[in-house]
């Protein structure tokens, strides 16, 4: 029988337990919370998803790599998350649109990966303990500070309090008119007039841009810190507040002033998703709350309260809404047929509304692009 490799890479978590694998892409070491992520596709998708900043991915499908990467499927110009955990080492890409494999794109991007780990055993420790400080470290040579590891993963504050939005927000304002990718012209740009939308950055995916513009909007980013008459002296049709990461109350602490401003001197709709739909309850007067571990995948059912429609769904947040908090004026719309928590809120009296999951399906289903429809009928 061949002598098992020795070590080259090693998960701590705070709790003391080590995870020993095969490191590949960058080495080094770095600190971050352990989620786990249920989709079976879209790892590229989801390792430069903004809203993953501050997090390491653990991919409970066992086929990571297979597809290679490629520029065109990148959510924002390099990987957020801090480094990703898989079951199988990422064999040779195998698809006719790659141009890299995974590992060297890693490397070439400053994260650390660890494979050959037992990803059935991590999960089911989230679940049942929470969403854990971790530190992984990747060294050839197989060489690592145990104690030290473990200490850097206590150390790490985790994600509650940290505004994390303004560190993955645009610098600066711009248009944006790429619309959905389709066969074979890939991505077109949008053509004539549309609705004039201002899309307030939290780390907004580009692909929830190009939905917007799909749906006819002529779309501006505008950065997180924005201000209420900033956002108002585009004349917007609309307004749409962005996915993101880090902790709703932190980034409510600007955000939720320019809500309530932008909700007080115009009757402009708005719609939120994510980190979006948060600051929009936030501003309404709700409230947020962590979650044990969150909810990241492809395959969330999400019941419409007032069709009784189940929708499947892609989610990934870490905190929620709480539903009970919402005040009067302001309805449930969806929840999570998994465990009961708020996906979806609106005003009763104004053109404004808000999901927790996404809508744009990068990875994940595409039951919910409704919503950018109805974004435009209401505008």
């Amino acid at each position: 029988m061949p002598s098992k490799p020795k070590p080259t890479a090693c998960l701590a978590l705070a709790d003391g337990t080590l995870f020993y694998g095969q490191g590949f892409g960058a080495t080094g070491q770095t600190q971050a919370e352990l989620c786990f992520n249920t989709a079976m596709s879209g790892y590229q998708e989801i390792m430069t998803d903004p809203s993953y900043a501050g997090q390491i991915v653990t991919f409970t499908f066992p086929h990571i790599g297979n597809t290679g990467v490629n520029p065109e499927d990148d959510e924002t110009q390099d990987p957020v998350a801090a480094g990703m955990v898989v079951k199988w080492m990422p064999t040779q890409a195998s698809n006719w649109r790659a141009v890299q494999e995974l590992s060297d794109w890693l490397a070439s991007r400053g994260r650390i990966a660890i494979g050959g780990i037992d990803t059935r055993r991590l999960t089911r420790a989230i679940r049942q303990s929470g969403a854990p400080h971790v530190a992984l470290a990747h060294d050839p040579e197989g060489n690592f500070d145990v104690e030290k590891l473990v200490a850097a993963a206590r150390s790490f504050p985790g994600l509650t309090g940290l505004d994390l939005a303004k560190d993955v927000t645009c610098a600066q304002s711009y248009r944006w008119d790429e619309m959905r990718w389709a066969w074979p012209e890939g991505y077109a740009k949008r053509q004539g007039p549309g609705k004039k939308v201002v899309a307030i950055d939290y780390g907004a995916k580009r692909n929830i841009l190009r939905c917007l513009a799909s749906a006819g909007c002529d779309v501006t980013v505008l950065p997180a810190t924005a201000t209420a008459a900033e956002v108002l002296a585009h004349n917007p049709d609309g307004v749409f507040l962005s996915n993101g990461p880090g902790d709703p109350a932190a980034t409510g602490a600007y955000a939720v002033p320019m809500i309530q401003s932008i909700l007080s001197d115009s009757q402009v709709p708005i719609f939120g998703i994510c980190l979006g739909h948060q600051m929009l309850a936030l501003a309404l007067g709700g409230k947020t709350v962590k979650m044990n571990h969150g909810h990241h995948g492809a395959n969330h059912p999400v019941k419409e309260i007032e069709t009784g429609k189940v929708e499947i769904t892609s989610m990934n947040h870490g905190f929620a809404v709480d539903g009970q908090s919402l005040p009067a004026g302001v309805i449930e719309t969806h929840v999570s047929l998994f465990d009961g928590s708020n996906c979806g809120i609106r005003m009763t009296d104004r053109p404004v509304f808000s999901v927790q999951h996404h809508p744009e399906a990068s990875p994940g289903p595409q039951d919910s692009f409704y919503l950018f429809e109805r974004f435009v009928n209401i505008m």
